[in-house]
């Protein structure tokens, strides 16, 4: 079963009097479960088609259907000059109940310890009604999170007393928290040397099969490729292969 099919999707940018396509028809589906990539060189549109996907963007034309609800069936989105306060919601809400993000450059919280900022999510809001847990439950879950990716004897540290595969890890578990269905990671192991790259590429893998979360990544690493089990290429904002 598709989780994210995207129709005919675009993106566009002016710059001066020229209009961009960073993004331009797309479409595809990834299937749950699946460890895909979004591959392709720099300035080739993969980061935008992932913000696009996570809903971190707003398309100029197209759909996306997620987890079976096509995002933007109710709005023209060529004619959208802001994004309106109730389709703000709405994709707040999807986000929240679909997606976990993990970051290129981590993006964790300074003053928080790894509990605390794996526990973050579970705190902005409500989980559907399927993935709800008691506070006893999210406990046991977030300790589950943190000994799964080896952070058992650090889950009192902050960020800084962290190495940088460390806090690659925490991001990793924070993404998982809310037991979201995907994961997008946007270069995920750019920041990192080739030993932790490895096995923070390894990790995402052995969740991805254990949890059966699909994993999508936008990526120009061969490793990250080399593992997907699906690869959708793209260059100048074309899908080559899908």
């Amino acid at each position: 079963m598709a989780i994210i099919e995207v129709s005919d999707l675009c993106k566009d940018y002016q710059m001066g009097k020229t209009t961009v396509h960073a993004v331009n028809k797309a479409s595809f589906k990834i299937e749950q479960g699946e460890f895909a990539a979004l591959s392709g060189p720099s300035g080739s549109g993969k980061s935008t088609l992932l913000n696009l996907m996570g809903l971190i963007d707003l398309p100029t034309s197209g759909h996306i259907t997620l987890n079976g609800v096509n995002v933007y069936e109710k709005y023209d989105l060529p004619s959208l000059k802001s994004i309106p306060s109730k389709l703000d919601n709405h994709i707040t809400s999807l986000r929240r109940q679909n997606l976990g993000f993990i970051f290129q450059n981590f993006n964790l919280i300074q003053v928080l310890n790894v509990y605390e900022n794996i526990e973050l999510p579970l705190k902005l809001g409500e989980l559907p009604a399927e993935r709800a847990m008691t506070q006893a439950q999210k406990n046991e879950w977030i300790d589950f999170l943190i000994e799964t990716v080896g952070l058992t004897n650090w889950k009192n540290h902050k960020p800084t007393e962290l190495s940088g595969g460390q806090r690659q890890r925490v991001a990793i578990a924070r993404a998982l928290a809310t037991k979201a269905p995907i994961i997008f990671a946007d270069e995920p192991t750019a920041n990192l040397d080739s030993k932790n790259g490895d096995q923070i590429l390894a990790l995402m893998k052995k969740l991805n099969h254990e949890l059966k979360t699909t994993f999508i990544f936008s990526t120009h690493d061969s490793k990250i490729v080399e593992m997907s089990d699906h690869v959708i290429k793209i260059k100048d904002g074309i899908i080559l292969e899908a």
